[in-house]
């Protein structure tokens, strides 16, 4: 796998979680609360801009899917080692309407290419 390229979304802002399965994997499935391995890009849905991925560290990162934002909580289970799935995550589903993050308040769009799932 490549990284994605991510397209610019038209339209508002969702102000639910968007799941958008772009390849369906065909190894374990990715279970709540379950551990995993993923590549991501993350870019801001209203500038498109990129503001992390895994990709440009040059490695996959590892974590327990209770650790992370909600939109990934929610957005990952079910999918299956293999798979890339965009996951476009309102400000409640990610960082906050506000506060000290500085993604607080922006709806972002992230990309998520599962290697490995246990």
């Amino acid at each position: 796998m490549t990284k994605p390229e991510i397209d610019f979304h038209e339209g508002p802002a969702p102000t639910e979680l968007v799941i958008n399965d772009i390849t369906v994997g065909d190894g374990p499935e990715a279970v709540a609360g379950g551990r995993v391995t993923v590549h991501y890009v993350g870019v801001d849905y209203e500038t498109g801009e990129q503001f992390d991925a895994s990709w440009d560290r040059g490695e996959p990162i590892s974590f327990s899917l209770t650790q992370l934002i909600q939109g990934w909580k929610d957005g990952i289970p079910g999918m299956k080692v293999g798979g890339r799935r965009e996951l476009i995550c309102p400000p409640a589903m990610a960082y906050g309407e506000s506060g000290g993050h500085r993604l607080a308040g922006r709806t972002l769009v992230f990309v998520i290419d599962l290697l490995q799932a246990n």
